[in-house]
């Protein structure tokens, strides 16, 4: 497709579904987590998103290349992946659906945070940075809500070194030569790195089965084929196509969702401080994406 200047109605569908997606994997990973250690989980995932992103660069022809000089950027990138889903997933494993999607999906906060001292283009303007204002202090909110019996400030803690590990991959991305890489080789390099780094910990980080059935083994091919392969490639490619404000708005659909899920599919209870915390953030991602 040819690049656009705004959002149609076929960019607006596409972009909703990926939220939603997104979203929904969070529960998933809490339910596949009944079968699977969730940092053996993770270092599956990442195994088998690599064979589906090679399966689809050799079927659209893309080749392996490298930039020169990008190598230890995909190294530190997939390093900082390692590191990511082994708080996310363990988070996931510790805490609910809606406290570690809130936390997780503030992961623009602290890109926008890092970009105004690393990247000159990138300074905070004053509508950025109330919405980074709200947006933190929706994150505090939740963190120190201790209401709910379900939570858990270990996997709150987590999910937030997560989501500022996810901003450390963005960052890399950009000011690397990992930028020159294609969006393929960018993820090729963290699937790569992740996948064994992953598994070599995964025994020295508790059980690597748990009881497994069929619905665990259904989720963990969810998560490998329509999120960290061809669901990060779905991003890339709505990226090549409309405006990166215009895709990175719709961010603040991911945690709302997620929260939904969570209350709708596994019961959680969500008291009405997480409701006000997950509105902060919401409303913080709108402003900080807004350019």
């Amino acid at each position: 497709m040819e690049r656009k200047d705004s959002v149609d109605a076929f960019g607006l569908v596409a972009m909703i579904g990926f939220a939603t997606i997104f979203a929904l994997n969070q529960v998933v990973i809490k339910v596949t987590g009944g079968g699977f250690g969730p940092v053996f989980m993770a270092g599956l995932r990442s195994l088998g998103a690599l064979g589906v992103l090679l399966l689809w660069m050799r079927w659209r022809g893309v080749r392996l290349e490298t930039p020169p000089g990008a190598l230890w950027g995909g190294m530190l990138a997939g390093v900082l992946f390692s590191v990511e889903f082994t708080c996310l997933f363990t988070a996931l494993d510790l805490t609910t659906v809606a406290r570690a999607s809130i936390i997780f999906y503030s992961m623009p906060v602290w890109l926008a945070l890092a970009a105004h001292f690393l990247l000159p283009a990138d300074r905070l303007n004053s509508v950025r940075a109330l919405g980074m204002a709200l947006a933190m202090g929706g994150v505090a909110l939740a963190l120190f809500d201790r209401s709910g019996a379900e939570g858990n400030l270990t996997g709150d803690l987590l999910a937030l070194v997560g989501a500022m590990c996810w901003a450390g991959i963005a960052l890399t991305a950009r000011i690397t030569p990992l930028s020159q890489a294609r969006p393929e080789v960018q993820l090729y390099w963290q699937v790569l790195v992740s996948a064994p780094i992953l598994l070599a910990i995964s025994p020295f980080m508790g059980d690597l089965l748990r009881e497994v059935a069929w619905i665990h083994i259904a989720g963990l091919a969810f998560q490998i084929v329509c999120v960290a392969s061809l669901g990060f490639l779905m991003w890339f490619w709505l990226l090549s196509i409309y405006p990166a404000s215009s895709v990175a708005s719709f961010s603040f659909l991911s945690p709302v969702l997620a929260v939904l899920f969570g209350w709708l599919l596994l019961g959680e209870t969500i008291g009405a401080e997480i409701w006000v915390a997950l509105a902060l953030v919401a409303a913080g991602l709108v402003l900080i994406n807004r350019r």
